[in-house]
């Protein structure tokens, strides 16, 4: 289920309503980037999650019986990155027997795990989203 690349985004969870503040909806985002993930028959993963400007996490974990996922994304020594660790928990969004046009989604929650800048401290948690991208023709 997993295999393949998924737009994400994470957003602050905040209960507060944005209403028709556009800057205000932006600021909800936490993250965003592409994942490209591969899985093996014994459903592991691996993969990559690319924020773009050489931002980037290497990811594994696994792919769970039921359809869930764990994931570790962990930093990539030399760049910007480096000493970074999240971690992903997730499954896929409900498939609607009668949905139009309707494209494969992850829902989860995110959270850092390590510190990396008195702005980025370890704990802080974000839900996310990832629609499928289409294959490449």
């Amino acid at each position: 289920m997993l295999a393949g690349q998924w737009t994400y985004r994470s957003f602050v969870n905040t209960p507060a309503l944005v209403g028709s503040d556009a800057q205000a909806a932006l600021a909800l985002i936490f993250g965003e980037g592409v994942f490209d993930f591969t899985v093996d028959s014994d459903g592991a993963v691996g993969g990559r999650l690319d924020m773009g400007a050489g931002y980037a996490l290497t990811i594994s974990g696994e792919e769970k019986a039921e359809g869930g996922f764990a994931l570790i994304g962990l930093g990539i020594a030399g760049t910007a990155t480096e000493g970074w660790r999240y971690d992903y928990h997730g499954g896929p969004g409900y498939d609607w027997p009668d949905g139009i046009d309707q494209v494969p989604s992850l829902l989860g929650t995110v959270v850092r795990v390590l510190a990396h800048g008195p702005k980025s401290p370890a704990g802080v948690t974000a839900s996310f989203i990832a629609v499928r991208q289409a294959a490449a023709k």
